[in-house]
């Protein structure tokens, strides 16, 4: 990659900023394309994103960026116009920068996720799906699953509030699918997606019994390391079908790529 005056600039916003391998995949993929362009590390404290960003937006060469942990939240507020996903989920990964330097915010952890799933085969329309997890990544994959078609959504939550909130939420944005607040328990379910981080350290216990997955189903992941989690190696275990959190990175590549003007391959 030879980077020259005409070369579009995107950044990744992250805090810290260390683990991240966004840029890795989309530079790899924009010279795959032959796209002149380039995703740089911008580590940036939560208390000076705002004025992080009123700069960026300035830099006439900036395609646009990748907002990741802790300012996903954040950013939706300093964007000038959100995108369906975005609006619901109340928070953005991916800001396209306009030609007269507005910014545009959409999310993209939830469909990501979904189309790693179709990726491997494993279509999400009319499954009994259970989530664990209702923060930021869980909500925005309670939304897609549920704009994705599946029967059954029940939503498990360390606090049990914010998980009946997330489910009367998405229940009020697509009320053709079922949606109920639930306990971590995987009996009668035929996807079960951890969207927590349990899984991330080996001393983590697992999000819900091992007992309780069923033989069959389908056991997914969004922790990226270890490649197989304890839940998975459980689930597999129990004659489950296992699906790695890798899936969800590679869905949102493609889609984020899009949105910010990377053409198609």
């Amino acid at each position: 990659m030879t980077i020259g005056g005409r070369t579009r600039v995107y950044g990744i916003l992250a805090d810290p900023i260390g683990q991240v391998r966004t840029p890795q995949a989309f530079n790899a993929l924009c010279e795959a394309r032959d796209f002149d362009a380039v995703l740089v590390p911008f580590h940036v404290a939560a208390e000076d994103l705002a004025e992080a960003v009123a700069g960026l937006r300035r830099l006439r060469s900036l395609g646009g960026l990748v907002v990741t942990v802790p300012h996903k939240q954040a950013m939706r507020a300093l964007c000038d116009r959100l995108e369906p996903m975005g609006r619901l989920v109340g928070a953005v990964n991916a800001v396209r920068r306009e030609a007269d330097g507005s910014l545009v915010g959409e999310n993209f952890d939830g469909r990501g996720f979904v189309a790693g799933l179709r990726a491997e085969g494993h279509e999400p329309r009319g499954r009994r799906a259970l989530l664990l997890g209702a923060g930021g990544a869980g909500a925005a994959i309670a939304f897609a699953l549920a704009e994705a078609g599946v029967a059954e959504l029940a939503i498990a939550n360390r606090s049990a509030a914010k998980g009946a909130a997330l489910a009367a939420a998405v229940g009020e944005a697509f009320p053709g699918v079922a949606v109920r607040s639930a306990t971590a328990e995987g009996s009668g379910f035929d996807l079960l997606v951890n969207a927590t981080s349990l899984g991330l350290r080996p001393e983590d216990p697992l999000p819900l019994p091992a007992e309780s997955i069923p033989a069959g189903a389908l056991v997914a992941e969004v922790v990226m390391q270890p490649a197989v989690t304890p839940l998975l190696q459980a689930a597999d275990e129990r004659g489950a079908t296992i699906h790695g959190g890798r899936h969800m990175l590679q869905g949102q590549l493609e889609a984020i790529a899009a949105f910010l003007g990377v053409p198609a391959g």
